[in-house]
């Protein structure tokens, strides 16, 4: 397995199966990173461990087809047959989509089906969570097809929300799995 990688900040999960490939700990090859946001600390870092770094965005591609050309262009090229994608925090173009399918994976910060879909991202899980009353929440890697959200599900992490929990606790317990789950899933989809 090549993996690639899609990121807007810190690229936690990507991170961590970075680090997976390095010890041994998961057979595969970390090949590529693109990043939509020019200061995201996951180009540093991914360019600091050797892999194949872009920033390609709106602001540099305005057409949104030739955006996603430029994509895959990147990821293709550096070999990438499998795409993870890390806090990537905009939607995925139908050339990537269809290039990757069923070797898409994202990883969502609630248990989906719950709290997911369109504007439902970062810190506003986590409140639509604690407004709720739910009393679990965790996180979700699943494949990603066309629907926000909508991919079958490859492995879910649960917590409990306590009480007293406030956006900061719940969140850093949510993210304390992501790392492990994420590396669970894409470990059995590499077969």
């Amino acid at each position: 397995m090549k993996l690639g990688f899609l990121a807007s900040h810190g690229g936690s999960a990507a991170r961590h199966l970075v680090e997976a490939c390095r010890a041994g700990d998961l057979n595969a090859t970390p090949v590529a990173l693109v990043s939509n946001n020019s200061r995201s600390p996951a180009l540093a870092w991914a360019r600091d461990a050797g892999l194949t770094t872009a920033h390609l965005s709106s602001a540099k591609y305005p057409d949104p087809d030739a955006l996603d050309a430029a994509i895959l262009d990147v990821l293709v090229s550096a070999g990438a047959d499998t795409l993870v994608l890390s806090g990537y925090m905009r939607e995925i173009g139908p050339r990537v989509l269809n290039h990757f399918a069923g070797r898409l994976v994202n990883i969502h910060p609630s248990l989906l089906p719950r709290h997911g879909g369109r504007g439902m991202y970062g810190d506003r899980v986590h409140e639509a969570v604690l407004a709720s009353g739910d009393t679990e929440s965790g996180a979700t890697v699943h494949l990603v097809t066309a629907g926000i959200d909508e991919g079958p599900i490859l492995a879910q992490a649960r917590v409990p929300v306590l009480p007293g929990d406030d956006l900061a606790s719940l969140k850093a317990r949510v993210q304390a799995t992501e790392g492990e789950l994420m590396l669970r899933a894409v470990r059995n989809l590499g077969g």
